[in-house]
């Protein structure tokens, strides 16, 4: 149903933006640690993954340190093919927040 544009019910008041975040994140967090093979930024990945979800945590995170972790994690991720849909994933829940407002 998300493609019709609905979001998950949550069963609280929480954002459900934040809900996806923290759901995306884990996903590929999981994936990441289930990945045999070593390289080199791997360890700027799990760094900022473990940025994100505690942002994700801490309730409704600001957009500017979201895009500034998830294009570390592009970046560090590379060319990693067996990532690229759960990078994919946490792409689309940062651009869940929208673009930061202009000052």
């Amino acid at each position: 149903m998300r493609s019709l544009g609905q979001r998950p019910v949550t069963g609280s008041d929480e954002d459900p933006r934040v809900a996806e975040l923290r759901s995306a994140v884990a996903r590929l967090r999981r994936e990441l640690a289930a990945l045999p093979s070593d390289f080199p930024d791997r360890g700027i990945a799990e760094n900022e993954l473990a940025s994100l979800a505690a942002m994700a945590s801490g309730g409704a995170p600001e957009t500017p340190r979201l895009r500034g972790s998830l294009l570390l994690i592009a970046a560090a991720i590379g060319s990693v093919s067996a990532l690229a849909r759960g990078l994919r994933g946490v792409r689309e829940a940062v651009d869940l927040f929208g673009e930061p407002p202009r000052t």
